[in-house]
């Protein structure tokens, strides 16, 4: 052993190795299945290396996960003859815990929901420190495949906040893990139990796992394969357990959590290929950081490609998890390549069909889908402006808060919503504001609470956007209340227009309204579409709404100002009183504070909210 070093964890590591012990893992048998799946994806790993430098096999290519148990010395070693690691990767993924965001994953932890911090160990690329649940001592010895026996490594962790590295032989590549097992966790050196939690969540990897028998004295060393060692994936499905199923996911996603729902799909003629999608029941972590790697494992004739192949699906559904294997992609494929194949865009297009399908039959569990929505919902919001050619289906996913459902979970389709609608309602009307409370109370919606029509009611910072990219559904075209549209006139009462003389009569008040605010404003108006409120101010019909200004403004984009229409509700008291007001300087307050008031309503703030408050005072003492 030469140049033995030894080094320090990163700083959070020791509380992290403290939580994941005590905290994280209830079914501690779970250590083995990550190794495993470490082991298998190592292999797997060669395999495609080895397309482009053959020499990497080192003249074997047959590929073997052996497990073997030595319980006088209580300890259990899994190996793999897979790629190996260098000492600079061995440091990488070995010497930094959760190194993609060990703080983040601390913040995530509550103590006060346990089962929520086991489900937190497979996002963030810990599981190989699962080990330490059942051991306390683990030693690691792996070689690079393609460089010589005198350049292996090793490493040892007591799982106390600091490791030891040096410089090995190593006659064979790949990696072997040895556990020293705790006094306690006994049960684990058992065959049966080993057997057991193989057959458990190992039996769908394609990959050979043996284990060390020696049936007696005489005999010698003997590895018996446990598992069935065919792709699950290849299987016909009647011929897969549920269980399998999910043991998959968890395999390939070490992601503790069953998946919400799946679909394994073959495809044979024009294109061959096959293809497991699954849907997580929680979102990953980082699911909003631009970094996140999302996208299938790509095999092609069943040989490892990558594992994030994003070309398969679009951004919106960067949550799908799972693989395709196709038998029409060259094997030299390059990312490049890749890109750029017309295969590929064949690939895509029915794989992101088949994603949608799935959702779409989830729909009809309402449970299920609520859960969905709601880890969900804001991602599959991105997809009316990024898919034109799929945006129908995924409009038919969308669901909204509304003034019907009174709550602020987000579960009416337009579908139901549709069903709702009076047979005289030309339009699916919308609010956007900043908060579900902001939108519920927006006096904009006063005349739809008196005639009793639905209103969306969106509240997320992405909703005025996405509804930018949708027209109509079902023939029927989408309409912001707070904007101009001779269809919302038709919902008020037809009184309200018959006293033209009324109109007539307060044309000298609006001109005098228009005279003080000038250009501020667009146009001043009378309405009838209010009923507790004396004013509000809305966009015309081409403007950009005041939740579109605020999108833009907060990606640091300049935006046009908006000048609104003011309108006023003639029967309410503030307004009659206004209109005979004689004192200048006192109308002209009212005004500037009913135009103040609007727009506080409409957007939240005000560019001068100590003006606002000394008007307020100088009327109260006027």
């Amino acid at each position: 052993m030469k140049k033995k070093e030894t080094h320090i964890f990163q700083s959070e590591v020791k509380q992290l190795l403290h939580l994941m012990i005590n905290s994280l893992y209830s079914n501690k048998e779970i250590f083995l299945r990550e190794l495993i799946s470490n082991a298998s994806d190592a292999i797997e790993k060669l395999r495609f290396h080895a397309l482009s430098n053959p020499a990497l096999y080192e003249k074997n290519g047959e590929f073997n996960i052996l497990i073997s148990v030595d319980k006088e010395n209580s300890t259990i070693t899994i190996s793999d003859n897979g790629v190996g690691m260098t000492r600079t990767e061995v440091i990488e993924n070995l010497g930094t815990i959760a190194k993609s965001g060990t703080k983040t994953f601390l913040e995530s932890i509550t103590s006060n929901d346990p089962e929520k911090n086991r489900n937190l160990i497979g996002q963030f690329g810990v599981g190989f420190y699962s080990v330490f649940i059942v051991a306390d001592k683990v030693t690691v010895k792996t070689r690079a495949a393609g460089l010589s026996a005198d350049q292996g490594v090793f490493w040892e962790s007591l799982g106390q906040g600091e490791y030891t590295l040096a410089n090995i032989s190593k006659a064979d590549r790949g990696t072997d893990i040895t556990l020293h097992i705790k006094k306690g966790e006994e049960e684990f050196l058992e065959d049966w139990r080993l057997r057991n939690i193989i057959s458990k969540y190992s039996d769908h990897i394609s990959l050979p796992v043996k284990i060390r028998t020696k049936k007696n004295e005489n005999e010698g060393i003997h590895w018996e394969k446990i598992n069935k060692a065919e792709a699950l994936w290849i299987r016909n499905k009647s011929d897969i357990s549920e269980v399998e199923y999910k043991e998959f996911y968890k395999h390939i996603t070490h992601d503790n959590n069953d998946p919400l729902v799946w679909s394994h799909n073959r495809v044979e003629g024009k294109q061959e290929y096959i293809s497991l999608l699954y849907v997580p029941k929680c979102a990953p972590w980082d699911m909003w950081n631009r970094e996140h790697k999302h996208g299938l494992k790509l095999y092609v004739r069943r040989v490892f490609v990558m594992d994030d192949a994003v070309q398969f699906m679009p951004h919106y559904l960067r949550f799908i998890r799972g693989l395709i294997d196709s038998n029409d992609l060259p094997l030299n494929v390059s990312r490049e390549i890749l890109q750029d194949n017309r295969v590929t865009h064949s690939l895509r297009n029915a794989l992101v069909k088949r994603a949608l399908q799935m959702l779409d039959k989830l729909t009809q569990d309402t449970e299920k889908y609520q859960l969905f929505w709601k880890e969900f919902g804001l991602v599959i919001k991105e997809g009316p402006a990024e898919d034109i050619n799929n945006k129908e289906n995924i409009v038919k996913l969308l669901r909204f808060s509304t003034t019907h459902n009174n709550s602020i979970e987000q579960n009416v389709s337009l579908d139901e919503y549709i069903s709702r609608m009076p047979k005289d309602q030309e339009k699916i009307f919308f609010i956007a504001a900043d908060s579900y409370a902001a939108a519920k109370s927006s006096p904009h919606l006063e005349i739809f609470y008196k005639k009793g029509i639905e209103v969306l009611l969106l509240f997320d910072r992405i909703d005025e956007w996405m509804m930018s990219h949708i027209l109509d559904f079902q023939g029927k075209k989408f309409q912001s209340v707070s904007k101009v549209d001779d269809s919302l006139n038709k919902l008020m009462s037809n009184d309200a227009y018959k006293d033209k003389e009324e109109q007539k009569t307060l044309q000298p008040f609006i001109k005098r309204v228009k005279n003080i605010l000038g250009e501020r404003v667009k146009e001043v108006r009378l309405t009838h579409r209010l009923t507790d409120t004396p004013a509000i101010v809305i966009t015309d019909t081409n403007d950009m709404s005041t939740q579109m200004v605020k999108l833009f403004a907060a990606v640091g984009q300049t935006v046009p100002e908006v000048k609104y229409i003011l309108e006023l509700n003639s029967e309410h008291i503030l307004v009659k009183r206004m209109i005979d007001i004689q004192d200048e300087n006192i109308f002209s307050l009212w005004v500037e504070l009913l135009l103040d008031q609007a727009l506080l309503a409409e957007r939240g703030t005000l560019d001068n909210p100590n003006q606002f408050i000394q008007r307020i005072n100088k009327l109260l003492v006027a």
